[in-house]
């Protein structure tokens, strides 16, 4: 007699394969791994085929594949391929999902947070894709709404929709405070009336003399308020006045530029383009507000 004519029992699987004698019977009685034949007393008999059959649905099982599924794979109903793929899928989703908890609960012990915010927190960091862009969706429609897609700064709506589509696969917690601070932020109505504002202006002002920050001359007008901020120049003092006259030497009406420039100078606003780099990985770019702030003030003192 061959290896492939040797029967076996329930008993003699058990011990083959390290299963428990029960599993075997149960997944017999379901139809899973069919007795090849039976004995004269009525014992149920397994061949190696069926061997075969109980070790896949074993490691079918162990993968945590339903009873259905694996009942699929083995009649052939389904490509073990295919049910892998599937699977592997579904855990890839659970592992996810897992991470952000485990994220949200590392940063709940770096914040010593409440019950009220971890509960606000973990329904924030698990909200799906779609779900995390209809608020910042939300919040530029409202901001934008009526601008011209060509009216200066206009294209700005289109960055500060820029979220990933998923958080990272191991988000640190960073990036969900991150996203948490990002998802309240937008939901303030006086920010996103602020914003609106900004937008509005923008739009109806068309060439300004306000620096563009992507300018040269405005980036050096700004880096120059910094380097005095840093400093320690007040904004009133005779130095000041020598710093504007050379990072601003073409400007008349100091006031007027004053004005405009706290029109579009912002600290919340530029904490969300702050809070987008931390959730999309972006390098993190220096603060330019204070800067900013400095020159505002420095430009009013010396109008």
């Amino acid at each position: 007699m061959t290896d492939r004519d040797t029967l076996f029992t329930i008993g003699q699987l058990a011990q083959r394969t390290g299963l428990d004698a029960r599993t075997i019977r149960f997944w017999s009685d379901t139809g899973l791994v069919p007795p090849t034949t039976r004995s004269p007393a009525g014992y149920r008999l397994y061949d190696t085929e069926a061997v075969a059959r109980l070790e896949l649905v074993h490691t079918l099982r162990e993968l945590d594949l339903d009873t259905a599924t694996v009942r699929a794979v083995v009649e052939r109903q389904a490509s073990l391929a295919d049910v892998a793929a599937a699977h592997a899928r579904a855990l890839d989703a659970e592992i996810r999902t897992l991470r952000v908890r485990r994220a949200v609960l590392r940063s709940v012990a770096h914040r010593n947070s409440t019950t009220e915010e971890l509960r606000i927190m973990h329904e924030l960091a698990t909200l799906s894709a779609a779900e995390r862009q209809r608020i910042i969706d939300d919040f530029v429609d409202e901001a934008f709404a009526g601008i011209e897609p060509d009216a200066p700064g206009a294209q700005i709506a289109t960055g500060m929709r820029s979220m990933p589509a998923t958080l990272p696969d191991d988000p640190s917690p960073e990036q969900v405070d991150a996203w948490i601070e990002l998802a309240e932020l937008v939901r303030d109505q006086g920010f996103r009336e602020r914003c609106r504002e900004m937008a509005v202006t923008g739009a109806r002002a068309g060439d300004s003399q306000v620096p563009e920050a992507d300018t040269a001359a405005g980036t050096a007008a700004m880096e120059a308020g910094t380097a005095a901020l840093e400093a320690g120049i007040a904004p009133d003092s005779a130095a000041a006045a020598d710093i504007l006259a050379r990072a601003l030497p073409d400007v008349i009406d100091r006031a007027a530029l004053a004005d405009q420039m706290a029109t579009f100078t912002d600290r919340r606003v530029e904490r969300y383009w702050s809070l987008l780099g931390i959730i999309n990985d972006w390098p993190a770019r220096p603060s330019m507000v204070p800067g900013a702030e400095w020159l505002i003030a420095a430009l009013r003192a010396h109008a």
